[in-house]
């Protein structure tokens, strides 16, 4: 409990500026609202957000984010790697639509997690970090040896890995951060 309390009283001495992205709806949140148990099937683990979301994260990139001048000061874009996660922010945080003839890479790859979305360039973006601790629950090999159809990652558990994330957070040099799980 201790610990808690000197997080709070850090986050207290830091000023937070804080722009609040709502999370696409992925797939998983469909068939969830038809059947619940629908959120716990492995086809939905890793799912990928659905068009309607790919629209409403451009409104949101361009309404939220670029017309208020905030995707210029971002220094960095630290993400969970869960797919949806990684599009919701590289749809709203990202840079222009990508075109072969640009210097710059791609941010994601056209069709990424079968979207049938196009490519998104890194032109004009801040650096981004898929970073495992900032995660809603945890992966730690490709096999994912950790998940299973019934069993969740405990609240202490991701508790202790935010605990982590914080602490790795405060070892950052940039000071206009944007993290996203």
């Amino acid at each position: 409990m201790e610990e808690v309390a000197l997080i709070l009283l850090s986050l207290m001495l830091v000023t937070l500026k804080q722009c609040t992205v709502r999370l696409a709806q992925g797939f998983h949140n469909v068939a969830g609202e038809m059947d619940h148990s629908a959120y716990m099937a492995p086809e939905f683990f890793d799912a990928a957000i659905t068009p309607p979301s790919w629209l409403a994260t451009g409104r949101q990139s361009e309404e939220a984010v670029h017309s208020k001048g905030i995707s210029k000061k971002i220094e960095l874009v630290v993400v969970s790697p869960l797919l949806r996660t990684m599009q919701t922010t590289v749809g709203v945080f990202g840079g222009e639509g990508f075109d072969d003839g640009i210097k710059a890479a791609p941010l994601m790859t056209e069709n990424a997690g079968e979207s049938d979305h196009p490519a998104i360039s890194s032109l004009n973006a801040p650096p981004f970090v898929a970073m495992e601790l900032c995660r809603e629950r945890l992966i730690e090999t490709d096999e994912d040896t950790l998940w299973t159809v019934d069993v969740r990652e405990a609240n202490e558990e991701v508790a202790e890995r935010g605990q982590k994330f914080l602490n790795w957070l405060w070892t950052r040099e940039e000071s206009e951060i944007t993290v996203d799980s």
